[in-house]
């Protein structure tokens, strides 16, 4: 298990804005579907577009740079390089993110979004960069945060220039570098960090020792070739380097999925609760999503590859980014509000200020919804789709008042 000290963290008023903010991106992410028809889906439709960056971008891209503004300093033992930094990084990524979600309906704005969304990007890319800088060594933990940044930052060039070629200001092949953008900002990155941070925080939160980092090592290099094989497709316009780069980060993923195993299969801390239960539906979703995938790469038709993604997005990042916060959000407020009262009166337990009858409507309502979306994406029914829309709207408006609950316990 890592030694987490908190020294170095910065204070909770510069990290809530991100779990506030994200929270309501996803909420809105969801509210989107019901505007989203079931006929003739392509991933390359205007609505399909704009949903994946509201959700990406708002939701999972908020969460996971203030996670990463409270762990980073933690895990390296060093302060921030320019911690004010990150008071101007989530309003920048905010007004960037709804200027693209309706740039894809509306093209003029694209390009400005793309451009105040890549400003925010590079404000966190540099400042990860120059704090991580100020450390004499690397751990492999550390390492993935580097390489996770590295694929950020390509990613959001990519996609830059693609906002730009798809306002009508440059002429370039979208559809070459949809594929690079794509795999480098959810693979190389959301994924990367994810590998990254769940071998710090599910040991931390479960009480797992005497696991092998090895795996990881393993997967994070597969992720790196696969990344540079579908980006010398994107470029070269050879189809097999880009099959074989899916085939490279299939097997990556595989092994990580049995690293998790293992890491919670020795876990000393036994109780299935709430965050438990979150990482066991995202992994399932994981595994499921990562079949589904497969078998479009065989052949299958574009709901397969819709349904994985589906997956993929709601499935198992939201879930293992939800889990986390019912973790992260507690210890956080107990740590700055509760901790310097320790031996002078009572204080909660993290359990304590935990909501359980929302944050169980979060999970039961949402995850209903995901499987039922996953289904009315195969079976191309919109009814189906709004009724999953329905059960994850319950869940989302569950899981906004739990952040509520949990920043503003007294």
């Amino acid at each position: 298990m890592f030694s987490i000290s908190q020294d170095f963290a910065p204070p909770f008023k510069l990290i809530s804005p991100f779990f506030i903010v994200g929270s309501f991106f996803y909420l809105a992410a969801v509210l989107y579907i019901f505007f989203i028809g079931a006929q003739n889906l392509s991933l390359l439709d205007t609505k399909i577009l704009g949903f994946v960056h509201l959700f990406l971008l708002g939701f999972v891209m908020m969460t996971i740079f203030g996670a990463m503004a409270q762990l980073v300093p933690v895990v390296l033992e060093v302060g921030h390089f320019g911690v004010e930094l990150f008071y101007a990084i989530w309003p920048l990524l905010g007004i960037g993110t709804l200027m693209m979600a309706f740039g894809f309906s509306y093209p003029m704005l694209l390009p400005f979004g793309g451009v105040v969304v890549l400003i925010a990007m590079m404000i966190f890319v540099m400042e990860i960069f120059l704090t991580i800088r100020k450390v004499q060594k690397l751990t492999l933990v550390m390492s993935s945060v580097l390489l996770a940044n590295i694929f950020l930052f390509l990613g959001i060039i990519f996609g830059l220039i693609m906002a730009l070629g798809y306002a009508g200001m440059v002429h370039v092949d979208v559809d070459a570098l949809l594929r690079s953008h794509v795999f480098l900002v959810i693979v190389g990155y959301i994924v990367v960090t994810i590998m990254g941070l769940s071998a710090v925080l599910i040991p931390m939160f479960g009480l797992s020792h005497s696991f092998s980092m090895k795996p990881l090592r393993n997967a994070m290099a597969m992720i790196s070739v696969a990344a540079f094989l579908i980006v010398a497709s994107s470029l070269s316009g050879f189809k097999l380097l880009e099959y074989a780069g899916y085939i490279v980060s299939v097997v990556a993923m595989v092994i990580y999925f049995f690293f998790v195993k293992v890491i919670y299969t020795t876990r000393a801390r036994k109780e299935i609760d709430i965050y438990a239960k979150s990482l066991i539906f995202s992994y399932i979703s994981f595994m499921v999503s990562l079949a589904l995938g497969v078998l479009y790469l065989f052949g299958a038709g574009e709901p397969f590859l819709l349904s994985a993604g589906w997956l993929m997005f709601f499935g198992f990042f939201a879930f293992v980014i939800t889990g986390h916060i019912y973790k992260i959000i507690p210890f956080l407020v107990w740590f700055e509000r509760f901790s310097p009262l320790v031996g002078k009166q009572k204080v909660p337990m993290l359990a304590d200020m935990l909501p359980e009858k929302s944050s169980s409507a979060q999970l039961i309502f949402s995850a209903i919804g995901v499987v039922v979306v996953t289904v009315a994406l195969l079976l191309q029914n919109e009814m189906l789709i709004k009724a999953g829309a329905s059960f994850l709207l319950f869940g989302t408006l569950a899981f906004v008042k739990s952040v509520f609950y949990m920043i503003n316990y007294k």
